[in-house]
């Protein structure tokens, strides 16, 4: 079996991750397979595939296209955006088309919006998606990938709530299934080495005894780096044994869609609290970094797809405190395994880190329960046996087969 995999973007976040996972799991699983991966950019996505066997090839998107930002854009914008973007999009389809011909897939695995897209328009090889964001409620976005439905054979999604939203947006047109993203166990793992966030971020070292509470991600502006920077502010933390960090930075091409360091830092002084959040910048071994926190949080401010972070963090042993909409809902059970709170809700976060700050046995508590929940749930393994059989139905399933049966909670490849 050949299978391609198409990703618009090289650099490591979420939706990356779980596609290196996905290829690592299917190469332990089907080690006789061909499996080749082709990105719209240069990034660390490339060669980490390459260690694990994946040939790995760039095709640069051209630089209108790579910049045109679908999330967190209007659609005027978008429309404005995709003209000026349409002469390097032929080009490009003509290309990839080339390349993808060459390479004779049985199938082509699309990861990313742009991908969709342009893996739809071609007719080399049957087509599955894996949808990581939400479609529907984006009115240019859920047009271009109804328009494209008929180039896809199906698709794959990363939780229950994403999958339902693709129910809606698809109806009967494509089966949809889900498979949680998984996390490669052996490398989050609660024991291991530690960063050291205050000499990254520039910052003396913290008194012994000193809580340690971070925010884990990329800079997009729904991920709630503002309300967690509002939560630390908060008057009852003043001359409490906690340091706030942020570790990640801005590491995709997109316009208008993510905070910048220097945006950060400045909300970070205009709240007083300036000298007591470290800001570490991109950190490419997260494991590492989560391990020097205690108390991992996830603050997104829209319904989260799936969130990876939190699976990771809790599979390091962290405890976790997790905005409760979208996917991010299915993975945490409040006071059991974590603490769910209400997006965007500042005060609600501050109160949770409160408690856990001054109760380090539920801290501990939770942080041996998220590990449990992380190790039935999150394990990366299942992933290339699901993936396997999920290709062969793909396959063998014809065009026009009605897909009334199709449902989100038809969840492959866990034993949850």
């Amino acid at each position: 079996m050949r299978i391609l995999f198409l990703s618009p973007s090289a650099q490591m976040g979420g939706a990356e991750r779980s596609l290196l996972d996905c290829m690592a799991s299917l190469r332990a699983a089907e080690p006789w397979w061909q499996l080749d991966l082709i990105a719209g950019e240069e990034g660390p996505l490339l060669p980490e595939a390459r260690e694990i066997r994946v040939r790995a090839h760039c095709l640069p998107f051209p630089k209108r296209f790579a910049r045109l930002g679908v999330f967190g854009t209007g659609s005027a914008a978008i429309a404005r955006q995709s003209v000026t973007a349409l002469p390097g999009v032929a080009r490009y389809r003509q290309s990839l088309h080339q390349t993808i011909q060459g390479l004779a897939p049985d199938l082509i695995h699309t990861n990313g919006l742009k991908m969709h897209l342009l893996g739809a328009w071609d007719s080399s090889a049957p087509v599955v998606w894996h949808v990581h964001d939400y479609l529907s409620t984006r009115r240019t976005v859920a047009q271009a990938m109804r328009l494209s439905a008929k180039g896809a054979r199906a698709v794959l999604a990363n939780s229950r709530s994403v999958a339902n939203d693709a129910l809606r947006l698809f109806g009967e047109d494509l089966p949809v299934e889900t498979m949680l993203n998984g996390v490669d166990l052996k490398r989050f793992q609660p024991r291991g080495p530690r960063l050291d966030l205050d000499e990254l971020s520039g910052m003396p070292p913290a008194p012994s005894g000193t809580v340690r509470i971070g925010l884990v991600g990329t800079f997009a502006k729904w991920k709630g780096h503002e309300v967690f920077l509002r939560a630390m502010a908060r008057p009852e933390f003043r001359g409490l044994p906690v340091r706030a960090y942020i570790v990640g930075g801005p590491i995709y091409q997109t316009s208008n869609s993510q905070f910048s360091l220097e945006e950060l830092r400045a909300l970070a002084r205009d709240l007083g609290i300036g000298k007591r959040v470290g800001f570490t910048g991109f950190v490419p071994n997260i494991p590492d970094a989560m391990r020097a926190l205690d108390i991992v949080v996830h603050a997104s401010t829209a319904p989260e797809p799936f969130g990876l972070v939190i699976a990771e963090a809790m599979a390091c042993g962290r405890a976790v405190i997790s905005a409760h909409a979208g996917g991010a809902a299915e993975l945490v059970c409040n006071e059991r395994d974590g603490v769910s709170i209400a997006p965007g809700d500042h005060l609600a976060l501050a109160a949770a880190a409160r408690d856990l700050l001054r109760d380090p046995v539920k801290r501990m508590c939770l942080a041996s329960a998220a590990r449990t929940t992380a190790e039935a749930r999150f394990d990366r393994t299942r992933l290339g046996p699901a993936l396997s059989a999920f290709y062969g139905n793909t396959l063998n399933r014809g065009n026009l087969e009605p897909c009334a049966s199709s449902t989100s909670t038809a969840e492959i490849g866990t034993a949850a």
